[in-house]
This record gives structure tokens, sequence and C-alpha cells, in this order.
């Protein structure tokens, strides 16, 4: 069969079996995860964007290739023990409640980022600077392995089935917000410092802003353990805690091969896309571009740009998940695709001109078709598993996924121009993503409006409820 579906016993509901979540608690649910993830994703936007200082402070002493590839390695090496977060706190969260993991995971990566602001630069103490800027990165990939895969979890199981889409929705807004938040911080610490007040002190900055934001995301994601639908969830958790000693999870998971290849084929045109436009394309259009052909913009412009871009995307997602409830998540979702299999070069040979407005249309383009992912995946990817092995299959399969060709999008990239000289490579790694997207969409079931595999139907009023019951 094409089509994967879940595997479960037709049944008739009663008007008992519906879960009905009130709005207030729905609102305060989504709000403290978005909130939690603003803070996550700043922590790794900082860095991101702050890379050309980075590797004048880290790697003063290679070229400036060899540089720039070093500094992409450490970006990329947090997603290296994504794995190993997610086959940790996965499975912990299946056991023994959601945000009591998602707290855990803000106090690692606040700590992780943290810590970055405080090490001392290689002028200091010499190669020690760039091991512990290594070590930093990876108790921040640890930490995001068992972030983004519960978080989606979490609200997917919060929402209501005919909502899921827009709810879902704002989990990336809050991505995008933590993007946004460390573009601007960064962009001003850029405008307002010299040279050498950013290389001395002005780069730690950012990095320390991490701790008060993190404490505000453990102190929101705590209270959550207050809301009804949340107690009830930790009783099932304990329950589950009991009955999984054997092993019986793994087992589970493995049979679900299938649905794990769907769901790492969607995170892997997710995330090259998203990583390429977040992290390698401030380098490409303000150093690689210049180097190589006379072309890009200024450090400003780019970064200005850049801001742009993420304010209309921002503003964008949860208007595509709203529309995602109305017209499906497939058909946005291909137009996603075929997007980049389309306009992948297209797009990258705009972002190369030295025109600042080309660029912009270049980057707009690539924000645009990231967000069709952006808005309609968190509600989608969680689908893919039952309520019992929810949280480790999407934290297994998503950090996988992200650590083998997503998140390593910056320095495989950057080495395959360095390499060829090729400018258009990012366009090819693209079309490849988008190809490997439409693969794994093709057998993914339409998840809009189905409730969640293994749980009841779940519904954000009483008489919503009963029109669940008459109309089965």
């Amino acid at each position: 069969m094409a089509v994967l579906a879940p595997r479960e016993r037709p049944r008739r509901w009663s008007l008992d079996d519906i879960v009905v979540t009130d709005p207030p608690i729905i609102r305060r649910a989504i709000g403290a995860a978005s909130v939690g993830n603003i803070t996550e994703w700043y922590d790794f936007g900082v860095y991101a964007y702050f890379e050309p200082t980075i590797k004048k402070v880290f790697f003063s002493g290679l070229s400036d290739t060899i540089g720039t590839i070093a500094t992409f390695g450490l970006f990329a090496v947090a997603f290296l023990v994504r794995p190993f977060g997610g086959m940790f706190f996965g499975p912990l969260a299946d056991r023994v409640g959601r945000n009591k993991v998602l707290a855990t995971t803000m106090v690692l990566m606040a700590a992780g980022t943290f810590a970055i602001g405080c090490i001392p630069d290689q002028s200091s103490i010499g190669v020690w600077a760039p091991m512990l800027l290594l070590c930093a990165r990876l108790l921040q990939g640890f930490s995001t392995g068992g972030e983004y895969g519960n978080a989606m979890t979490f609200i997917a199981e919060y929402a209501p089935d005919r909502r899921r889409g827009f709810l879902g929705s704002w989990l990336e807004f809050g991505t995008f917000t933590g993007y946004l938040l460390g573009a601007l911080i960064v962009t001003v610490a850029d405008a307002t410092l010299s040279e050498e007040q950013l290389l001395s002190w002005g780069w730690r900055l950012p990095f320390f802003v991490a701790l008060p934001l993190g404490v505000v995301g453990v102190y929101l994601r705590m209270r959550l353990a207050d809301t009804p639908a949340y107690s009830a969830l930790e009783k099932e958790s304990e329950e589950r805690e009991k009955a999984n000693k054997t092993g019986r999870e793994a087992r589970q998971l493995l049979a679900l091969w299938p649905y794990v290849l769907v769901c790492m084929g969607l995170v892997v045109v997710w995330n090259v896309t998203n990583y390429m436009l977040t992290s390698y394309m401030p380098t490409f259009v303000t150093d690689t571009v210049p180097a190589k052909s006379g072309g890009g913009v200024s450090s400003q412009t780019s970064q200005w740009l850049q801001i742009a871009v993420m304010a209309i995307s921002l503003l964008a997602i949860p208007v595509i998940g709203r529309i995602s409830d109305r017209v499906g998540r497939k058909p946005i979702v291909w137009i996603g695709i075929c997007s980049l299999i389309v306009l992948g070069v297209p797009m990258v040979l705009l972002v190369r001109t030295g025109n600042a407005g080309s660029v912009f249309v270049g980057l707009l383009i690539m924000g645009l078709t990231l967000i069709c992912f952006s808005a309609t995946l968190p509600s989608t990817l969680p689908s893919l598993f039952p309520t019992p092995v929810r949280a480790a299959g999407l934290s297994v399969s998503f950090n996988v996924a992200v650590s083998a060709l997503g998140g390593t999008t910056s320095v495989v990239v950057g080495a395959l121009v360095g390499a060829t000289g090729d400018l258009n490579w990012p366009g090819y790694y693209l079309i490849l993503a988008g190809l490997v997207g439409a693969a794994a969409l093709y057998f993914l079931q339409e998840p809009n409006g189905r409730r969640m595999w293994g749980s009841a139907p779940a519904a954000e009023s009483d008489s919503e409820a009963r029109e669940l019951v008459s109309v089965q």
C-alpha cells in the first residue's frame, strides 16, 4: 500500500471517551512550550549569526577557508550528539512525563550557551579555547536532542484534532522568534561596537543573555504540571513506566521502521532548508560569494535582510498552520518540496548577486519555502507514532535525520563549494533534499482532522465532542 496508516482496530467512541481540553488550558500549554522553544533556538541562532566573529576569536591562526570550515564544524558537531539526547530524553518523556524533560533540556541548553560566553579566546589559552567550545556545543546538542521531539509531542497531545495544524505551528513561531531575537542582538552588537570591542568582550554578551531566558523558560514549563490535563498525562506515564521495564518500547519502535523512515525523510527536507537559510546563507552572502565572485553584500546588510525574511516568515507561520487545518498538511508540504526542486538553483543565483534587492528576493523565496514545512510538520510528525512510544519514536527519528543531513548542511555545503568552486552547490543540495522529502511524503497518510494514533479523539468543546460522536 502506498500510504502508511496507523495499525489500529476500528472502534466506536462514546461521549465519555472524547478528550475535551478547555481553550485557556490549551493556550497556556502552547504558550509555555513555544516560549521555551524561543530560548532553545535563540541559543543556537546566536552561534550561527556570530559565525564570522567566532571564527576570529577561536580560529584566528587558520586560513579563512579552514577557519570557516572549523567554525561550521563546531556548529555541526552539536548535531552528532543529538541522537543520543533523543535516545535518552525521548523514552524518559514517555515514562515520567513531557514537561519534566522539557524543563531539564532548557536548563542544559542555557548552561551550555552561557558557558560559551565564559570561554577565554584562543590568544589567551591556545588550543583549549576551541576544545572548551566543543564541550559547550556538545552539551547544547545533547539537550536539543531531547527538546524538539518532546515539544512537538507535548503540543500535539494537547491540541484538539481539528486545530492541531494551527496550534502546532506556534512551536515553530517560537523557533523563528528565537532565531530572530538572536539575529537582532548580534546585529545591534555589530552596529554599536567597534571590531576591537566586539572581539575582546562584545561577542560574549548575547551568550550571557541565555541564562535569564533559560530561567524564564524553566519557570513557565514547570508551571504546566498544575494543569488538570497534564496531571492526567503524568498519571498515565507512571503506569507506562511500570509496564515498559521489559524493553517493550524498543521492540515496538523496531516494528515501526516504515514510519521511522517516513519521519526521517520529512525531517531531512525540512531541516536542510532551515539550516541552509539560517546558518549557511549569512556566511555565504558575506564571505563565500565575495571571495569567489566579487558579489555578495556587506555583513550588516546581510543581517538586516535575514531579519526581514525571518520577520515575514514569522508572521506567515500561524496563517499557514491555520490553512493546513482546512486544506490538509500534504498539499502545503508538496508546495514546499516542489519549490525546492524547481527554484533551488534560481534562488541561489539571486543570492549570489551583489544587489541587496535580489539577495532579499532569493532569501525570501527560501524562507517562504521553509515555512511550508515549519507550519505543518510539527503537527504531522507526531501522528506517525502511537502514544506509548510517541516521544521516543519522534525524538530518535528526528535527531538521527537532523544529525545525518540537516545540521551538517553548513559544513557539507561549505566544503563542497570550497572543493569545487561552484557557488551553486547550495541549490543542488536543496534539490536533493526536495527529492528525499518527495519520496517520504508519498507514503504519508494525510493526518489533518484525525485523532492521534493510540489516543481518543480530542475536541475543544462539549458541542464539538458530541459532533465527533454523531458523525462516526
